[in-house]
């Protein structure tokens, strides 16, 4: 795994793990990226400090030695779980998860755990209409799409 400091067109700067650098430039190129700020799919790779090394197995002040694979699939499992978990007795909305997440926020509906889809556009206006919304770590897969 590697991380890039990535940069959107309003210069956003967040991180983002890949398997390698050819898999940022294909999941760039199928406009599979996005800001997490704003949602614009421009996006470059930031300038980046290099993190070398000290020589030998020495370590400088306050650096940490990188996760290693393993490490990183048991923090993506737990992470996984925790979602897993915390949906449990969340209800599937689909695409009505605006609609749902409004009415509850307004009082005409009972508030309820609730997931779904929402586009970009819709994720923002919750969010500036000050309703408490936030993106699931992973892509949930709709009950009616399950084998």
């Amino acid at each position: 795994m590697i991380v890039f400091d990535l940069r959107c067109a309003h210069d956003h700067v967040f991180e983002a793990w890949f398997g390698s650098s050819e898999a940022f430039e294909d999941q760039r190129d199928r406009g599979l990226l996005s800001c997490p700020l704003c949602g614009d799919g421009n996006i470059g790779k930031a300038v980046m400090a290099p993190n070398i090394a000290a020589k030998g197995n020495a370590q400088t002040a306050g650096q940490q030695e990188a996760p290693s694979p393993m490490a990183m699939k048991a923090a993506m499992r737990a992470l996984a779980e925790a979602q897993r978990k915390a949906l449990e007795k969340s209800e599937w909305v689909g695409s009505a998860f605006a609609d749902r997440a409004r009415a509850m926020h307004a009082g005409e509906a009972d508030p309820a755990p609730i997931h779904g889809q929402a586009t970009i556009g819709e994720a923002k206006a919750l969010a500036d209409e000050g309703i408490p919304v936030a993106p699931l770590p992973f892509p949930i897969v709709p009950p009616d799409a399950l084998n």
